[in-house]
């Protein structure tokens, strides 16, 4: 996948002069990195300025460094998070969100409801509860959700009526059941009761709303899923911290010819290759990172091979036959990638719904003689 991003990069970027066709390579290049990051078109920047759900935001920062590249490998359940808001805009406790970017062939993980639990209300008479049983159902039947038959229990728990935060409940089965018919998708509903289930009139614990609080409030699903692509080398996803990293060449301004040559001189090492959304067009809709370093092998692969090249056995081999002239059209060993790292983007899709998603084979993490 590294490999495929600088050929497209090179081609994505801007010449001048350039020949007649130059923009349509320029387009088809920018149509294939899409590809490389598992989209068809480009999402249009949101209407408005919109700000991603600082869960989102915080996901992220967890998983990955500045530059987007994985830290913790082990956080993600599959390879893709994505966030809903409530679409009801309604002060009772239904709540409806909107599936169709979910791709049929995401595989759904775990599925989540987030609620943000408000202050209690403040009443005259004494508190005689501390705590409530708050139960979230999923609707079968818009017109009798609160009917028994109407409505399917997913998740139970007793909340504390002291103090404000987020509470989560796990709503895989209904957002499963949505997924494979759109159309059976009612929306959910959620009860606040005594502790032995018994009505409390007035609720005296409330959820923020969709309408009337802050957008950093309002109720969300997030949804873990795998889209099923992966990389050649899944067991280098992730940045180890134990191991040292690869020595890196600073950037070089392009010199003569003669500078090439002394590149191919040069032992095989890592060296630096920016990829800038803002330069492609993309940080209309890209939130984090805004860009990231994706590296590059270049150098010699000279006879004899030490042991700082980390060649294969293969390319040992390789390289004898070549130095010893053993077999005609038998090349030295190349410069290639030894290990890839993974990034993540964080984007609104096309719904300006803010996702998260890991993409394997991304970064150069080391070079070697292959």
């Amino acid at each position: 996948m590294l490999g495929a991003v600088l050929l497209l990069l090179a081609l994505a970027k801007p010449t001048c002069p350039s020949p007649a066709g130059a923009e349509s390579r320029r387009a088809e290049a920018l149509k294939r990195l899409l590809e490389v990051f598992g989209m068809e078109d480009p999402p249009p920047p949101p209407a408005h300025v919109k700000q991603p759900p600082q869960y989102m935001v915080d996901l992220f920062n967890t998983v990955a460094n500045a530059d987007g590249v994985t830290k913790n490998p082990d956080i993600l359940e599959g390879n893709t998070v994505r966030s809903f808001l409530d679409k009801t805009q309604s002060e009772e406790m239904r709540f409806l969100f909107v599936l169709s970017s979910v791709a049929k062939s995401e595989k759904v993980l775990t599925a989540e409801l987030h609620l943000f639990r408000l202050w209690p209300r403040v009443t005259g008479g004494p508190k005689r509860h501390h705590l409530c049983q708050v139960s979230v159902y999923q609707v079968l039947e818009r017109s009798e959700a609160a009917a028994p038959g109407g409505r399917r229990l997913l998740a139970a728990r007793l909340v504390p009526l002291q103090g404000s935060g987020w509470e989560v409940f796990a709503i895989t089965q209904a957002v499963l059941d949505w997924t494979e018919d759109e159309s059976s998708n009612q929306g959910l509903l959620v009860t606040v009761q005594g502790v032995g289930g018994s009505p409390l009139e007035p609720p005296p614990l409330q959820f923020a709303s969709s309408r009337d609080h802050h957008e950093s409030k309002k109720p969300m699903l997030v949804l873990f899923t795998d889209d099923g692509r992966r990389g050649a080398s899944p067991a280098m996803a992730g940045f180890p911290d134990s191991q040292p990293p690869a020595p890196i060449v600073p950037a070089k301004r392009p010199g003569p010819r003669s500078t090439r040559s002394l590149d191919r001189l040069q032992p095989c090492q890592k060296h630096p290759l920016s990829v800038d959304f803002e330069e492609i067009g993309w940080s209309g809709w890209i939130i984090s990172p805004r860009g990231y370093n994706a590296y590059h092998c270049k150098g010699s692969c000279p006879f004899p091979l030490g042991e700082n090249m980390r060649p294969t056995n293969h390319a040992t081999v390789q390289s004898i036959i070549n130095a010893l002239k053993l077999s005609e059209g038998v090349s030295s060993p190349c410069c290639v990638p030894d290990k890839l790292y993974s990034i993540n983007l964080l984007y609104f899709d096309d719904d300006e719904n803010v996702v998260l998603k890991q993409y394997d084979d991304m970064v150069a993490g080391s070079c070697g003689c292959h």
